[in-house]
């Protein structure tokens, strides 16, 4: 197992290879990853749509989520909640500020378009109908829940959900086996589902897919728009993910563990 010291010295070369990725290649892969956790978000929904409260909802939902971050970190894929440690070779001067800002914008989009992807396929596949369609009405209430979240709320969930997120990448990079790797990675991130945090990539795929489970299955979904989707939802979660992972895990880290 790689000491903390030693995960900060390899994410510097890790992080500086990001930034040099070919544009194509960065957003492909940023279209991969926000699908696979699209995937795991929908496969949470399914698994936890029938459970009998929401505390029971949110543990079986954190056990299955995971699965998207597996398939980012071991299938290989660009995630841009993951890549905000690449605050870490940025400020130990191994990549350039406009490396990273180009790797975020391009990987951000990639994910939604991801995220857009697997959620039209949800829908127009009819899987929003399972269980009698209880399944669509808990997509569309998930939705609204966050299409209509407060700035502070989106702020605040925002950063709790990135410290964490990040913390499972840190403790994947810790192992050097494939069951090691599993096990660092789903246990911080089942935490940030049953706290009920917010990713913005999650997002991507929850609140479009309550949008078109609203229209297919006629639900009404009061407060559930494009402006909920962007403004009230992704600006302040996406600034609360970049100050958690960005701020709180690589710079500290940084500063722990490579500032001279």
């Amino acid at each position: 197992m790689k000491s903390p010291a030693e995960i900060a010295v390899k994410y510097e070369s890790i992080g500086k290879g990001k930034t040099e990725l070919p544009a194509a290649k960065t957003f492909l892969l940023g279209i991969m990853a926000g699908a696979f956790i699209a995937l795991g978000g929908l496969g949470s929904q399914i698994a936890s749509c029938d459970a009998a409260n929401p505390s029971a909802a949110r543990m079986v939902s954190s056990v299955v989520f995971p699965i998207g971050l597996f398939m980012v970190l071991v299938g290989g894929a660009e995630l841009f909640t993951g890549n905000c440690l690449i605050m870490i070779p940025v400020l130990s001067g191994k990549a350039k500020i406009s490396g990273m800002l180009k790797n975020w914008v391009l990987v951000y989009f990639g994910n939604m378009l991801g995220g857009l992807i697997i959620a039209a396929l949800a829908a127009f596949s009819h899987i929003y109908s399972f269980d009698g369609g209880n399944l669509a009405t808990m997509v569309v209430n998930t939705a609204v829940t966050k299409a209509t979240i407060s700035f502070s709320d989106g702020l605040l969930r925002g950063i709790l959900c990135n410290i964490l997120v990040c913390m499972a990448v840190w403790c994947a990079f810790a192992a050097d086996e494939l069951a090691g790797k599993v096990l660092a990675l789903w246990l911080p991130v089942m935490l940030f589902i049953v706290g009920g945090f917010e990713h913005c990539v999650a997002n991507m795929y929850f609140i479009p897919a309550g949008m078109l489970a609203s229209s297919l299955y006629s639900i009404s979904a009061p407060g559930l728009s494009f402006f909920g989707y962007f403004v009230t939802n992704l600006i302040p979660v996406t600034i609360g993910n970049i100050i958690g992972g960005g701020i709180c895990v690589g710079a500290m880290y940084y500063v722990i563990y490579l500032k001279k």
